[in-house]
C-alpha cells in the first residue's frame, strides 16, 4: 500500500482506533491500560524515524510498553486527539508549538531542528510582494502558516496583503500542481512532490534562511501520568542515540515504515539537524531550548496566535527529560 493511501485509510479511521507497530489488535480500551502507548506522528523523516528505531530494535518491549501508532497529516489534530483523550502521545512541528504553548498538551522531548518549511510560488513568482493579491494555499496553525507568517513579516506585509486559503497538505499538493493556487506556505517532503508536476517552482522563503532554531517536539495529553511519561521519554532518548549512531540505518527503517524509497527518505532528512540526547539535555539545563521555545511564543504573539507567552517550563518538562537522561 503506497504511503499516501496508508494515510487516508489511517484517517479514515476512529481515532481510538489506531496503525499499530508493535500491536496489531485495534481497542477502543487502550485508554485505561498504563502498558499501553497510543503514539500520533506525521509521516515523515522528523515525525516517524524515532518510532521505527523503538520499534525495530525492540525499546518498548524493553521498556514493559506496546504500542499503536496512527499517521496524521498534521500536529493541530493530533493535539485535539490529545485533548479528547483518543491518543497519550503525538509528535509536532514548530508551527503548532503554540498549542502546548496555550496549555493543550505537555511537551515532553524535543526530536530534531527542522528546516523543511517554505513558501513556494508559481514559475516566474521569485517573491513575496509577487504573491500580493493572490491566492496563497497553507495548513493553518503548523509550520507552513509559521513561514508564511515570517516571509510577510519580512516584507512588511500582513495577510491581508494575500488571498489565504486554509488547506488540508494533500489539496494544498493538487491545487499547487494543477495552478489554482499562486504560492503556498508548505514544507518538504511533500514540496518535492509538487516539484515532479511543477519543475520551474520558486522557493520564495525558508526557515534555513532566519538562522533562528525551529525545533519539533513529542508531546503529552495533559492527563498522562509523569511515570508513564518517564518511561516514553527514556524509550525516545534510546532511540534518539540510536538515530545518532546509525543514520544510514535509520533512513532504511523511517523509508520501510512510511512505504517509501530510502532516496525520498534521505532527501527528507537532508532538512533535519538532529542532537544526541546529552545535547538536548544539556540544551535544557544551560536555557538554550526555553529560549527557542520562548522566541517561537513571541512569533506567536504577534501573529496573533496567542495572548501571551508563557514561561517554557510551563509546558516543557524539561526537568523530567533530564531525570531520564541520568538514570
Amino acid at each position: 500500500m503506497p504511503r499516501s493511501t496508508i494515510r487516508r485509510a489511517a484517517t479514515a479511521l476512529p481515532v481510538a482506533c489506531l496503525l499499530s507497530l508493535s500491536v496489531t489488535a485495534c481497542s477502543g480500551s487502550a485508554s485505561g491500560n498504563d502498558r499501553t502507548v497510543r503514539f500520533g506522528y506525521i509521516g515523515d523523516y522528523n515525525g516517524a524515524s524515532l518510532l521505527a528505531i523503538a520499534d525495530n530494535q525492540g525499546l518498548w518491549k524493553k521498556a514493559g510498553l506496546t504500542t499503536q501508532v496512527k499517521s496524521f497529516n498534521n500536529g493541530p489534530v493530533q493535539i485535539q486527539a490529545l485533548s479528547a483523550g483518543d491518543l497519550d502521545y503525538g509528535y509536532i512541528g514548530p508551527g503548532a508549538m503554540w498549542l502546548p504553548a496555550s496549555g493543550k498538551a505537555k511537551v515532553i522531548a524535543v526530536d530534531t531542528l527542522t528546516y523543511a518549511d517554505r513558501v513556494i510560488g508559481q514559475p516566474g513568482k521569485k517573491s513575496m510582494k509577487d504573491l500580493k493579491g493572490k491566492r496563497v494555499g497553507v495548513p493553518e496553525g503548523t509550520s507552513g502558516d509559521m513561514i508564511l507568517n515570517i516571509a510577510l513579516e519580512k516584507a512588511g506585509m500582513t495577510t491581508k496583503d494575500i488571498d489565504k486559503v486554509n488547506m488540508d497538505p494533500s489539496t494544498i499538493v493538487s491545487a499547487f500542481s494543477s495552478g489554482k493556487i499562486d504560492g503556498a506556505g508548505f514544507f518538504y517532503p511533500a514540496i518535492d512532490t509538487i516539484k515532479k508536476k511543477v519543475p520551474g517552482l520558486q522557493e520564495i522563503a525558508s526557515t534555513k534562511d532566519t538562522g533562528d532554531a525551529f525545533p519539533t517536539a513529542f508531546v503529552a495529553g495533559n492527563k498522562v501520568p509523569e511515570d508513564k511519561n518517564r518511561k516514553v521519554i527514556k524509550v525516545l532518548q534510546q532511540a534518539n542515540d540510536w538515530r545518532q549512531q546509525h543514520p544510514e540505518k535509520t533512513i532504511t527503517l523511517t523509508a520501510k515504515m512510511l512505504e517509501v524509497t530510502e532516496a525520498q527518505a534521505k532527501a527528507d532528512a537532508s532538512h533535519v539537524e538532529t542532537l544526541s540526547t546529552k545535547e538536548l539535555a544539556d540544551k535544557t539545563k544551560s536555557g538554550e531550548v526555553d529560549a527557542w521555545l520562548k522566541k517561537l511564543g513571541d512569533f506567536f504573539v504577534r501573529n496573533k496566535q496567542m495572548d501571551s507567552n508563557p514561561d517554557p517550563s510551563d509546558y516543557y518538562d524539561g526537568e523530567l527529560y533530564q531525570k531520564a537522561h541520568a538514570e
